[in-house]
Formats: C-alpha cells, sequence, structure tokens
C-alpha cells in the first residue's frame, strides 16, 4: 500500500503533559504539534508561553543592577539592552535611544547630574572690626522684604472677611437687650399702700403659716387657665413661702407675674433677654429674682418695681441659676453653665467669687441640701455630684453605668430625698441627709420623659410625687406605694413644669410648650 504522506510512528506526546515516565528521544520531544489549531488564537497567545505575557528566559542579573536600570528608565525613558551578548545590535540602550545618547547613557537614577543651585544672595560685611557695620552671619537678603503688607487685591479680600465677620458674630451679643416692663394692672399699689407682693388674707387659707396642710388630695380638674406667653413656658416658681404669686419664663424671652388668687391677673411682665429664658428663682424674701437665658445673661429683677438691677455674663450659656438659701448668704447665687463649670457671683460686686469645676458636661441643675451647706448638681455627664458650699471640689461624685443623665432634680419639703427625673423614663429617689443613697424601693415610672427636662415636685405632706411628661399629661403617683394614680391630659405639647402649691391640699399648677399655665384642682 503506498502512503502519499509519511506516517508518523511512535509515540506522541501530550503538550500538555508536565512529567513524562520515560526517557523520550529527542526527535519526540521537538516533534511539531498535531490536531487541530485553533484559529482564534493570536499569534501571542499561539506562541511558546511560560508566563502570563510571553516566554521569559532566565537571566542572571545582580538585583541591584537591575532596580537601577528599572529606575532609570521610569525615570529618563531609556535603560541599558539587556540583550548585551548580542554584537551585532546598533546601540547599547533601549526606550529613548537619542536621550541616552545626550546624557552618554552615563545618567542613571544614581548619578544624577550636578545642579547648580543658586544661593539667595546676602549683604556681605565679615569685618568684625568694623563695629557699627558687622553683619556676619546676620546679614539680610539682598532681595528680602521688611515689611509684609498686603497687596491691594489681598487687603479687599481681607476687608471683605472681616466685614462679613462683624455682621454675622459678635455684634448683638455683647450688647445686652434694652430692659422694659409693662405693668398690666391699673393701681401699682392699693389703698393702704400695699403693693401686689403684700400676702393675702382673704382667700381662705392661712399663706403665712409655716405648717404643711395635713392631708392632700389628687387634683381632678383644670380651674384656671393663665394665657399670655406667646412660645412654649419653660418655667415656673411660686412666691416664696406665701405662694400667692407666680413667676413664669418662657421662650418669647420674656418673664411675666400672675395672681394664684383673686382674679388671677397678669401683674407684670419683665422683658429684656434677647433669647429664649432657661431658669428663673427668687430670692428668699421674694422682692428679687434672677433670670437666665440663652442670651448669655444673668439678670437680677426687682420684684415689685421689675427694674433690671443688674446683669452678670460670662459669655457662657448659663442652663440653671439659684441663690443661696441662706439668710446671710442673700448676695450669693450661683448658676450651671453649658461649659461644665458652676460658677458663683456676688451681687453686690458683680464679680464671679468661685468656680465650680468638676462636671464633664453642661450642668443642668442645682438643689441645696442639708440647711443649705451642700448643694447637688447633675450634668449631661449622666453623673451626680454633692459640692460643700464655698469649696470647689466636690466630695461625693455618683456615677453608674446604668445611671442616666438627670435633667430635673427637686428636693423633698422634709429635706430628706431628692426627686432626680431620669432620661430612662423613671424618677430616682436619693437620700439627701448624708450617704446619698438610691433609693432602690421607691422607683417612680409610668411616664414618658425621654429628652425633656420635666420638673418634679411633692405634695407638701409627702403623699404624692408629680411630674409632667413628654406627651403633655400631669402624672402622679404615691410616694409609699409609688404607684401612678392619676394622668392628667394637662397640655398639648410637653408639660415641662409641674409646681404644688405649698398650702394647698390639691392645687397643682402646670406649664408646657403650648405657652399655657394651668391651675388643678
Amino acid at each position: 500500500v503506498l502512503f502519499q504522506e509519511d506516517v508518523e510512528t511512535g509515540v506522541h506526546l501530550d503538550p500538555a503533559i508536565k512529567e513524562v515516565q520515560y526517557n523520550p528521544t529527542y526527535e519526540t520531544m521537538f516533534a511539531p504539534e498535531f490536531g487541530p489549531e485553533n484559529p482564534f488564537r493570536t499569534q501571542q497567545m499561539a506562541a511558546p508561553r511560560n508566563m502570563l505575557s510571553g516566554y521569559a528566559e532566565p537571566a542572571h542579573i545582580n538585583d541591584f543592577m537591575f532596580e537601577q536600570q528599572r529606575r532609570t528608565f521610569a525615570t529618563y525613558g531609556y535603560a541599558l539592552d539587556p540583550s548585551v551578548d548580542n554584537p551585532e545590535a546598533a546601540t547599547k540602550y533601549i526606550g529613548s535611544v537619542e536621550e541616552a545618547e545626550k546624557n552618554q547613557g552615563s545618567l542613571t537614577v544614581f548619578e544624577t547630574g550636578q545642579r547648580k543651585i543658586e544661593k539667595r544672595k546676602k549683604f556681605k560685611e565679615n569685618d568684625a572690626s568694623n563695629i557699627d557695620g558687622f553683619l556676619g552671619p546676620w546679614a539680610k537678603y539682598v532681595d528680602e522684604k521688611e515689611v509684609a503688607k498686603p497687596s491691594e487685591e489681598e487687603q479687599r479680600e481681607l476687608d471683605e472677611i472681616t466685614a462679613k465677620r462683624q455682621k454675622r458674630g459678635k455684634l448683638e451679643d455683647d450688647k445686652p437687650g434694652e430692659e422694659k416692663t409693662i405693668l398690666h394692672v391699673k393701681e401699682m399699689y392699693d389703698y393702704q399702700g400695699r403693693s401686689y407682693l403684700h400676702v393675702p388674707q382673704d382667700v381662705g387659707v392661712n399663706l403665712r403659716s409655716t405648717v404643711p396642710p395635713e392631708k392632700c388630695y389628687l387634683p381632678k380638674k383644670q380651674i384656671h387657665v393663665w394665657s399670655g406667653h406667646t412660645k412654649g413656658v419653660s418655667a415656673v416658681r411660686l412666691f416664696p413661702l406665701s405662694g400667692h404669686i407666680l413667676l413664669s419664663c418662657s421662650m418669647d424671652c420674656k418673664i411675666k407675674l400672675w395672681e394664684v388668687y383673686g382674679d388671677r391677673r397678669c401683674l407684670r411682665t419683665f422683658i429684656g433677654h434677647s433669647k429664649a429664658v432657661r431658669d428663673i428663682c427668687f430670692n428668699n424674701a421674694g422682692t428679687q429674682f434672677l433670670s437666665a437665658a440663652y442670651d448669655r445673661y444673668l439678670k437680677l429683677w426687682d420684684t415689685e418695681t421689675g427694674q433690671c438691677i443688674s446683669r452678670f455674663t460670662n459669655r457662657k450659656v448659663p442652663y440653671c441659676v439659684k441663690f443661696n438659701p441662706d439668710e446671710d448668704k442673700q448676695n450669693l447665687f450661683v448658676a450651671g453653665m453649658s461649659d461644665k463649670k458652676i460658677v458663683q457671683w456676688d451681687i453686690r460686686s458683680g464679680e464671679v467669687v468661685q468656680e465650680y469645676d468638676r462636671h464633664l458636661g453642661a450642668v443642668n441643675t442645682i438643689v441645696f441640701v442639708d440647711e443649705n451647706r451642700r448643694f447637688v448638681s447633675t450634668s449631661d455627664d449622666k453623673s451626680l455630684r454633692v459640692w460643700e458650699w464655698d469649696i470647689p471640689v466636690d466630695f461625693k461624685y455618683i456615677a453608674e453605668p446604668s445611671m442616666h443623665s438627670m435633667p430635673a432634680v427637686t428636693l423633698s419639703p422634709n429635706g430628706k430625698w431628692l426627686a432626680c427625673q431620669s432620661m430612662d423614663n423613671q424618677i430616682l429617689i436619693f437620700g439627701a441627709q448624708n450617704r446619698f443613697r438610691l433609693n432602690k424601693k421607691k422607683i417612680f415610672k409610668g411616664h414618658m420623659v425621654a429628652g425633656y427636662a420635666c420638673q418634679v415636685d411633692f405634695s407638701p405632706d409627702m403623699s404624692y410625687v408629680i411630674s409632667g411628661d413628654a406627651d403633655g399629661k400631669l402624672n402622679i403617683w404615691d410616694w409609699k406605694t409609688t404607684k401612678l394614680y392619676s394622668r392628667l391630659k394637662a397640655h398639648d405639647k410637653v408639660c415641662i413644669g409641674a409646681v404644688w402649691h405649698p398650702h394647698e391640699t390639691s392645687k397643682v399648677i402646670t406649664c408646657g410648650w403650648d405657652g399655657l399655665i394651668k391651675l388643678w384642682d
């Protein structure tokens, strides 16, 4: 039988195979590949490869030399031709050959040509015998500018910036608002020459007594609404001891004085803050009161005439303010500030006389305890600190991992307990006598206050605890059993303040962010 072609005999090797179990002949090893070719393969893919980009032959080259050539190529664009064993190569370089010819190829990244750096010229005078004119190393540069004055364009830009800053910034802050007062009743004095500070004796309850009512009852219904504030009311305070006058401060920057008995009129408005008023506090006699507002001012007012007696500021927002209740220290007051300090002022001099700087967050409340020898403060740092008066180091620091911030604290009428409105929707009771222990048996919950500093109060006979909440409800708990006895829908928005009248069995005054103050009985 005649064949046209040579018949390949012998064993064929699979080119993909990596190892062979016998010694193949040279012919077998380098025989041409058989089989169909992939017509779509590029020439590069079809060529024999031992790495992704082609066929790499092992070359033996010093690491340093390789790195040097690679960097020279990256920097200057040429490198020595690695195929040196090719004698008929026209040039020794690859890459941009002209550059290489120009630098004679000697310039690699490691031998850069020495640049001649121009030094700045100085005035010279090195002769030390010339006493006045000797410059030495202190000589000035020839092209040195003496005055760094901005050019005209720069000056214009700077002027614009400063003008903007002054417009936007501190102009309205620095001058306190003008204080005005409006009397809303016809006569300031009655036929006997008594002002509204006089305690009335015809209201059916003895407002001058010092003993609390024997038994208190739950308030059931609303009997009066004092309206007049245009924005939310932030706090209400009763006249000390008698409680026949009510002072309220509001976010409309005004402070108003109201009658609690009789016609329940608005007696006087105090205008003088430029931002919302945060807190108010009467002195012991009730003749003067302090107001703290977000315009960073604390102002002392005369309750009767409405005059602003003095103003205090330390450029920080005061969050709470309290007179020292001691009769012989009525000229001193403390204010909790947004910069974590409690600052103590003297009214007579207008000077800061003490700073209590230990809290780690803005100070929320200050309450005097233990016959006014000490005071308790709470802060956004979720702690409660107890201070001796006039000693700027807290002697007790209460902070548990489980504690929340307590932005409203009230002392009980018998002076034994502190009720703290805690931000986890409960009222905690701390002993106020010596140990300041948390009373675990008395925890009042069932209301929603998270995020609001709703004021807590006690009934004067210590049988009930009251508090507003975020839904505008007035909550009343029994002190002994901590049961929630009653919830009255008091306000449309947050009910922020609740005060039990000290001489009445069931009169409670609430204020809310709807701008109303209500009387319940």
